[in-house]
């Protein structure tokens, strides 16, 4: 086997605005398998500032793990705990290779473009008009589970703009969403929510930074709104540990991004211990290109969860690479008359 790791930078269509930031851009990076006349592809793909992994030796990880591409994957995979992005990356490169077809990771009705997979139209943070604008898209585009990012900009208009929609839309017609990425101060988080609740919001994601975890637990306990862990998650690699924040926090949700907390098998311990304690989960995208995307999608549809997941990123970028991927009617669909169109700069 040989394996080589080649850099991408996705362009975002516009500007993506988060409580975190702005991003105009997306580093990714693929790893190329080749064995005999069999190629697989993987991604590993980092969040700057988010990611545990983004550091400054991560290309020399990824030049390491070329070099010793023959160890296999289980190796490969125990060696890289603190690497998860580059661990879901050698995941997907392996189960690729196997495939009959590079890019066919878990064949299914969903591969086979007879089903399809429930997802939330995400909504970025933005000036108010904006905002109003991305949720009229959405639910223009057949979305009855909307999730907007909030906590950066003015929070009496955010709960303008819910009000909005709940005046038109009622909690049978459009599911809401909101993810703070952990943007209120724990001493004023609770009567955020209390306002919040007032919508009838689905959930909101990280209402306080990570590591909180006697405030977070407390705010699970008197929560009028339910409360999803996503950053929680990042940079936590014990599987011990992993049980110990969920009984010490008991969310009533997690939020599972393979690329941010070791791929698969990273994710399936978190939903193992989640549903051993009646913590429901679901499983969203981190911004990967399509191959990324397609990877985790594909997975998704073998669990049978039938909420709605977080997979509609790919459309976000001018440089995506084309794909079956589709997004129509507020679900993922894999179009079987659409080719992979696959290419880097080598």
């Amino acid at each position: 086997m040989q394996a080589t790791y080649h850099k991408y930078t996705l362009n975002f269509k516009r500007p993506s605005g988060t409580s975190r930031g702005v991003m105009t851009t997306k580093e990714t990076w693929f790893i190329i398998v080749k064995s005999e006349n069999k190629t697989g592809v993987g991604e590993c793909g980092i969040l700057r500032g988010l990611s545990v992994d983004d550091r400054p030796d991560y290309e020399e990880k990824l030049k390491w793990v070329c070099k010793n591409i023959n160890l296999g994957l289980e190796t490969l995979v125990s060696e890289l705990v603190e690497l998860p992005s580059i661990q879901f990356g050698i995941e997907m490169a392996f189960k690729s290779l196997e495939s009959e077809a590079q890019f066919n990771l878990f064949p299914s009705q969903f591969t086979q473009g007879q089903d399809t997979i429930p997802i939330n139209g995400l909504v970025w943070m933005g000036d108010e008009d904006f905002m109003r604008q991305q949720v009229k898209e959405k639910i223009e585009a057949g979305f009855n589970c909307i999730k907007l990012k909030i906590g950066a900009i003015n929070f009496q208009t955010e709960l303008d703009i819910l009000k909005s929609i709940r005046k038109e839309f009622s909690i049978s017609d459009i599911e809401l969403r909101v993810d703070a990425n952990g943007a209120f101060q724990p001493k004023e988080a609770l009567e955020k929510l209390k306002r919040l609740s007032e919508y009838q919001l689905h959930s909101i994601e990280q209402p306080i930074k990570p590591k909180q975890y006697e405030d977070m637990a407390k705010l699970c306990e008197v929560t009028p709104l339910p409360i999803a862990l996503d950053e929680e998650l990042i940079g936590v690699f014990l599987e011990e540990k992993k049980l110990d924040i969920l009984q010490t926090i008991k969310p009533q949700y997690i939020i599972l991004k393979p690329s941010l907390i070791g791929g698969y098998s990273g994710s399936l311990q978190w939903i193992r211990n989640a549903e051993d304690l009646n913590i429901k989960w679901w499983i969203t995208s981190a911004l990967e290109s399509n191959v990324g995307l397609n990877a985790i999608a594909q997975w998704t549809y073998t669990l049978n969860n039938t909420m709605p997941q977080g997979l509609g990123t790919g459309s976000l970028f001018t440089n995506n690479f084309a794909s079956p991927l589709t997004v129509k009617n507020g679900t993922l669909q894999y179009d079987i008359n659409k080719d992979w169109k696959f290419k880097l700069n080598e």
